[in-house]
């Protein structure tokens, strides 16, 4: 006979709710512990349709392709005014002429400007010209010229930058100087046998001048050949066994300029530079980076821009590194490939003399990516398997001063910590840092932050139209991290955690509010405070998902 367990004796489960929840409960959940009298009421479940929130109608829809978005820039070409002009006001400044691809006409460009953004132009506010002349989105501000000096460009002209591309580009005082220590180039042998061939007389008593022979190419100026004339070598020693040997009464009279090894192979001739003067002075040496101690802003994909880095180094950063680049790396983009299968422990002790004077170690596998927080264990290991003169720098989940002084205290022989996720969720991390303090950032204070990047970036990508966008769809990538931050006045329990997940909740003040929603739509509204309205048609989408994001048409 079986037990028969009446509906009315069934124990009813308690449904977790984070207003009721301890921190500790909800720490455990990795759920931030945010202060209930900050928490979002629980959403009615007779929800109008009027409540709903339109999305932004900025948000993607559908991804473009590539060739759709080639011809709409081409079309933006047309109404975009011809950057000469644009500097001179002068329609026949352009040397291009007819053949430019951009417009040159400045009336009906006037016509179909956007109004100029509220603020100063970042270039007349830094005392130099600005170099967009009208297409400036703050030409307004540029009426009084008197006593502003020439922007300083760290570009090349349009002109070098062809020659670069071609490969036309001359070089005449390297050129001269490479030509005089005989390392101009290699020179190939068939070249050398032409020449050869083109000195003899040939069969049937002809001569050079009876037949139209093809001799070497025209490479004396960048290729020297193999065979030395004479009088040079009279002066300058004989070749044996493939090492060129001085006189001995030149070398008495130092008139020798160079040693040089001679390498044959099939293709090439080497020539491979001996000479000991050629070796590079000590003050030509690279010096050795101090890693210790030093706050570290680790290399980023997308945000990790010039303009961001500038943003940290005002905020106390003390190194900063560009982009990420593709390279063929020795374990690859960490502590192994796999989870559980590390790999860098046992190389770790050989890399210091192979050459290498620092190495970073991002406690994470590939595999793993953020799922987990990082091995700091394993780190410490392989910063004490390491050789005395390879410093090392961990990385991994750095948050707050805590997890910096924890790591160095931890791990004596660790030489600093890498910042990357924390630095793009709060960057004023690195003013914490050095303050020993948790920062109680306010609304206002973010956003003079975000006007910041928003100068800096304007003076890198340019204050025309299409330097305005760039900067806007760089600033909302990096929005698509800060909103992640708590500040310290709503949580009870600090300092956050950065794989913290907080409920919904509202901030001190409506720019707060705003700044911590995970809404792409709000983001944009962000970006609308600094940089106005964005144009007809704009897109945007965060390149980096995580389900953390909303969806994007929720606006």
């Amino acid at each position: 006979m079986s037990d028969v367990v009446a509906e009315g004796d069934a124990k009813p489960t308690k449904q977790f709710s984070v207003y009721e929840a301890t921190s500790e409960e909800l720490i455990e959940r990795s759920m931030a512990p945010i202060k209930k009298e900050f928490l979002c009421p629980p959403p009615s479940r007779s929800l109008k349709q009027s409540d709903v929130k339109a999305p932004h109608p900025s948000l993607v829809q559908e991804k473009k392709s590539k060739r759709q978005l080639k011809r709409e820039r081409r079309e933006k070409c047309a109404i975009n005014l011809c950057p000469q002009v644009s500097r001179t006001e002068d329609v026949d400044s352009c040397q291009y002429k007819e053949k430019c691809r951009f417009n040159h006409d400045i009336q009906a460009f006037k016509a179909q400007k956007p109004d100029d953004i509220e603020g100063q132009c970042p270039f007349v506010a830094s005392g130099i010209k600005c170099q967009y002349g009208l297409s400036c989105r703050f030409f307004g501000t540029h009426k009084d010229l008197s006593g502003i000096s020439d922007a300083e460009i760290n570009f090349f002209n349009k002109e070098t930058q062809r020659l670069l591309w071609k490969n036309n580009m001359t070089f005449p005082k390297a050129d001269a100087k490479l030509k005089s220590l005989g390392l101009m180039g290699h020179a190939k042998k068939s070249n050398v046998a032409q020449e050869n061939d083109a000195e003899k007389p040939l069969d049937g008593a002809q001569t050079n001048e009876d037949v139209d022979i093809p001799g070497p190419l025209e490479t004396e100026d960048v290729r020297p050949t193999k065979k030395a004339k004479s009088d040079e070598t009279s002066k300058l020693g004989h070749i044996i066994d493939g090492v060129m040997n001085v006189d001995d009464e030149t070398e008495k009279t130092g008139n020798s300029t160079s040693k040089a090894k001679i390498e044959d192979d099939e293709d090439i001739i080497k020539v491979i530079e001996t000479d000991g003067s050629l070796k590079s002075h000590p003050r030509e040496k690279k010096k050795l980076i101090d890693f210790r101690d030093k706050l570290y802003l680790a290399p980023l994909t997308t945000v990790g821009n010039l303009p961001f880095r500038r943003l940290c180094k005002v905020l106390g950063a003390d190194v900063t590194c560009g982009e990420m680049a593709m390279c063929t790396n020795l374990l690859q983009v960490r502590t192994a490939f796999f989870e559980g299968k590390n790999r860098i422990d046992s190389l770790i002790s050989d890399i210091g003399d192979w050459g290498a004077t620092a190495v970073t170690i991002h406690g994470r596998s590939r595999q793993q990516r953020y799922s987990k927080s990082a091995d700091w264990d394993y780190i410490y290991q392989c910063t004490k398997n390491a050789s005395p003169n390879l410093q090392v720098i961990g990385n991994g989940d750095v948050y707050s001063f805590l997890d910096w002084n924890k790591h160095k205290s931890d791990c004596p022989e660790l030489s600093s910590c890498m910042i990357a996720r924390g630095a793009l969720i709060k960057p004023w991390i690195f003013t914490e840092i050095k303050e020993q303090r948790h920062w109680d950032i306010t609304s206002g204070e973010r956003l003079n932050i975000f006007k910041d990047f928003v100068r800096f970036g304007l003076q890198h990508w340019g204050s025309d139209t299409k330097g305005v966008e760039t900067t806007r769809h760089f600033l909302l990538e990096w929005l698509s991290y800060t909103f992640r931050y708590i500040p310290v006045g709503l949580l009870d329990v600090i300092p956050q955690q950065i794989n913290w997940r907080p409920p919904s909740y509202f901030g001190r003040d409506d720019l707060e509010t705003l700044m911590m929603s995970e809404s792409a739509g709000d983001w944009v509204r962000i970006s609308e405070l600094l940089l106005g309205k964005v144009p007809e048609g704009f897109t945007f989408a965060p390149k980096h998902k995580s389900n953390a994001y909303d969806r994007a048409e929720n606006g």
